[in-house]
């Protein structure tokens, strides 16, 4: 449909509301004039189908501040659609939302942008690493499991070393001698104890100074070193990723989440397409949500996104707000950066340029933008007012969190501790050992270490006890110092 000359030559009045990053003032609006007084995705939008239409426009801020919806009492519409069917402007390039209601009245383009309703929450303050946050690449279950196989594996190698003959050796003679005597070495290395040791030494890739001769001990510690290889790869994978990403847990996935609950307030725009969603919705969990948010005391509902999202940030994560998530990702991409979108989307629309019922500029508004959108501008102005000119980084956080990627001592704290203990412990048995032989020594040397019931030993014998083969306190005949 062609479009009159006179239609072409008189400016036409372009409804619009102040929203970023849709229509905004540009700083220092008041050295400007008209229509250059403003900035961003609608008014760049504007231009261009302007530009393919061949039509002057003089951009118009809504009085009301307000999308568009009918008084259920007066019937009257109010806000951008208002402005449209009362003929107070010929076009509103706008994030308008396509809905049955408003086709009735105004007519659409083709959606020059697809979106949904989503949930915006106060991003939650990241979770401190625990002292052991280093064993959370592996799950509890699979801990326990390796030390069960650990034990399994000891009592198994301990019993395949009792059974097999080539695990047993024999006693070789002494020096000097003919005769076969007793040795240091034990004839057969796997003892319940060494068998642990050789499986703890595997485990920890360190080795072992011993091990298995018989083809079943080599079975048992071949088939151990191929399941410690890949543990050991597995948790080294994902200890990195554990260890330098603090995670942030949302109490918040879905709209199903917000429904169960009371603790979480949550709201919508007073007037426009978000809240009629929900009013008119038949999906149980929908007609939950309309239900409290109807009856909530104070209300729930915001007379502008700005301040829906300004509730957002001072509730201190007690209140969600649901709106479109074109909206929702920008102001995630804004300082000071602390909402973030959780869930998809609870639905799927678009928004669309509006025009009078009967306008037509209709057809020629269609043909402009599906023109935009073949030749991609419209996904170039969207990352350019989106993404582009984002103040918190691809991820949507702060910038400042690059700088946290570094270990902390918390992440390894839990380490430390364990080395402590260890060593710590290894002093304790090491003296409980040095007492129990020093006694069992001076047993043996009849040396009576109680002073009330037998008088002193006489400094001769405790030279001797000092000097028998270097005061050797573990008792092995065979050591020379």
């Amino acid at each position: 449909m062609a479009l009159s000359s006179d239609f072409l030559k008189r400016p036409l009045v372009a409804g619009n509301l102040t929203e970023g990053p849709y229509v905004m003032l540009k700083k220092n609006s008041e050295l400007y004039e008209g229509n250059d007084q403003f900035e961003g995705y609608c008014v760049d939008l504007a231009s261009e189908i302007a530009k393919h239409i061949g039509i002057k426009y003089k951009i118009s801020i809504v009085p009301d501040g307000k999308y568009g919806a009918r008084d259920p009492e007066t019937k009257i519409w109010n806000g951008m659609v208002g402005e449209l069917v009362y003929g107070k402007a010929e076009i509103a390039v706008a994030p308008l939302t396509i809905t049955l209601v408003r086709e009735e009245v105004i007519d659409f383009s083709k959606p020059f942008m697809s979106l949904g309703i989503s949930i915006m929450i106060k991003k939650p303050q990241k979770s401190k690493p625990g002292v052991f946050s280093f064993l959370d690449p592996l799950a509890y279950e699979i801990w326990m499991c390796i030390v069960f196989a650990y034990i399994g594996v000891s009592v198994v190698l301990f019993l395949v070393s009792r059974f097999s003959p080539y695990e047993w050796h024999a006693e070789e003679p002494e020096e000097g001698t003919t005769e076969l005597g007793p040795t240091d070495q034990p004839p057969n290395e796997f003892g319940i104890f060494n068998s642990l040791w050789f499986s703890l030494g595997a485990f920890m890739q360190q080795g072992c100074d011993i091990s298995p001769r018989s083809l079943s001990g080599r079975i048992v510690g071949g088939v151990w070193w191929f399941f410690t290889l890949i543990i050991i790869s597995s948790y080294t994978a994902n200890l990195a990723a554990f260890l330098t990403v603090e995670r942030m847990v949302s109490p918040i996935e879905s709209a199903e989440d917000l429904a169960k609950q009371t603790e979480i307030a949550y709201g919508t725009l007073d007037s426009g397409s978000t809240k009629e969603f929900f009013r008119r919705s038949k999906i149980a969990v929908y007609e939950k949500m309309w239900s409290y948010m109807k009856s909530a005391e104070p209300t729930v509902f915001t007379k502008t996104t700005m301040e829906g999202v300004a509730r957002v940030r001072k509730s201190k994560g007690k209140y969600a707000f649901l709106l479109e998530s074109t909206m929702n990702e920008y102001t995630e991409q804004r300082k000071p950066c602390d909402t973030m979108k959780v869930g998809g989307n609870l639905d799927s629309k678009g928004y669309g340029i509006a025009t009078p019922k009967g306008s037509q500029l209709r057809n020629a508004v269609n043909l402009a933008v599906l023109k935009l959108n073949e030749q991609g501008l419209l996904d170039k102005l969207k990352n350019k007012w989106w993404y582009d000119k984002g103040e918190c980084g691809s991820g949507g956080g702060d910038s400042k969190d690059k700088s946290s990627q570094a270990l902390s001592l918390s992440n390894v704290a839990g380490v430390f501790y364990i080395l402590v203990g260890g060593l710590g412990l290894a002093m304790l048995v090491a003296l409980v050992e040095f007492c129990y032989k020093s006694r069992a020594e001076a047993k043996r040397m009849k040396v009576d270490l109680s002073p009330p019931h037998c008088p002193s030993p006489s400094p001769s014998t405790q030279n001797l006890a000092t000097y028998r083969e270097g005061y050797n306190v573990y008792g092995s005949e065979g050591v020379k110092i």
